[in-house]
């Protein structure tokens, strides 16, 4: 028998977690392995995979309860239509390599220990197939929150820095505007859109499969006083355009919330939420580091050796930085208050400026002469301290 799938350590929780917390780790997850986050990284694809397997069958009641009772659950539907297995009708077995163990432990009241197959009987295990053979009309399905949304969005150093508003196209499910979300409409019958009018779904466990009768339509096939637009979902698919508004001081992977324009939930219940996560350029001289920025200045031996004042770019534009006598490459500076607003904090950071001394080109014989000189005045030797270290 092929290995189970634990749903609830995929998404770090226990069995009884509430679908809130079922919720919290799924929102958690998502962000930490979603592609946009981890581009080219296939494992970190896989995860979130498998993230989003799990959320999809744990936050939903009906697909949970399955996966709690029988260890696994499945979307397949069987081919031939309606001419497949009805409800009631007996699921197609084949007990070939099939591991009953669960269906056994504990059946006898035992501390986990396999209770034996007459106990298992008159327990855990008659329940299983009083559930698969039973001959009653399914659960309807009940209204749904919708699905919360996550998308990227790609914006430029300066969009980051100063704010912006941003246009982002999604595919979301809206209320139907045909039964405004009821997901119903007078005498209309239509086809069951969960087991497209077979009446049956099929669940598999190793070499086992089951024919379940269907949980949305109750076996028959069909949904009766649904609405043709939405086949009874109360919502449809749509593309729309959102405006975002971005924040000044945004940064690479700042996640912004637009509560409401998630997916509408089903059968009238709340819409999800919509989460986006900024990407931001690189800029090829400005380097942001939490709320400072970082940039290299190049200055001339000369400058550095007399001491001078230079201008030198900021976000804001230019100001003047004062290059003491006698300054090395590499030494930093710091600008107050030239760094990126934070508006939690109401305060700015700094910005952090590098120098790098830049040798002058020697192409004249004068220039030489002059090197000459100084190299006569300094005799000593700059690497003296590094051989005095080894």
């Amino acid at each position: 028998m092929a290995s189970k799938k634990d749903y609830y350590e995929t998404l770090s929780v226990a069995k009884g977690a509430s679908q809130d917390d079922i919720k919290k780790s799924y929102r958690r997850l998502a962000r930490k392995y979603h592609p946009d986050v981890n581009p080219g990284d296939k494992s970190a694809e896989e995860r979130f995979k498998q993230v989003q397997e799990a959320y999809d069958v744990l936050s939903d009641s009906k697909k949970r309860q399955i996966y709690d009772q029988f260890g696994f659950y499945s979307d397949n539907i069987p081919p031939g239509g309606p001419g497949g297995a009805g409800a009631g009708a007996p699921p197609n077995m084949n007990f070939d390599s099939f591991d009953f163990t669960d269906f056994f432990q504990g059946a006898a009241g035992g501390g986990g220990r396999r209770a034996s197959s007459s106990a298992g009987t008159s327990g855990g295990f008659r329940d299983i197939f009083s559930h698969l053979f039973n001959r009653g009309e399914a659960p309807h399905a009940e209204p749904q929150k919708g699905e919360d949304l996550e998308y990227s969005l790609n914006i430029d150093f300066w969009q980051a820095i100063k704010g912006t508003q941003a246009k982002l196209n999604i595919t979301r499910y809206e209320i139907c505007p045909t039964c405004h979300g009821s997901g119903s409409a007078g005498n209309q019958v239509v086809t069951c859109p969960e087991c497209n009018g077979s009446g049956s779904v099929s669940q598999m466990a190793g070499a086992m499969k089951f024919n379940l009768a269907c949980p949305r339509c109750g076996g028959s096939g069909r949904l009766k006083n649904a609405c043709p637009t939405c086949q009874g979902e109360g919502r449809i698919a749509h593309t729309e355009t959102v405006e975002v508004r971005i924040p000044p001081g945004a940064r690479n992977g700042s996640r912004l919330r637009v509560p409401g324009k998630g997916n509408a939930g089903s059968m009238g219940a709340p819409a999800g939420d919509l989460y986006i996560t900024t990407r931001v350029e690189d800029h090829p001289y400005f380097h942001r580091e939490g709320d400072d920025i970082h940039i290299r200045v190049p200055v001339a031996v000369w400058e550095a050796g007399l001491g001078t004042k230079i201008e030198v770019p900021t976000i804001d534009g230019r100001t003047l930085l004062k290059i003491p006598q006698g300054t090395h490459n590499g030494q930093k500076f710091r600008l107050r208050e030239k760094g990126v607003f934070n508006a939690r904090t109401n305060q700015r950071g700094d910005q952090i400026v590098e120098i790098a001394i830049e040798t002058p080109k020697v192409q004249d014989e004068r220039t030489k002469e002059i090197l000459r000189e100084l190299a006569g005045l300094h005799p000593e030797d700059p690497r003296a301290e590094l051989w005095e270290r080894l």
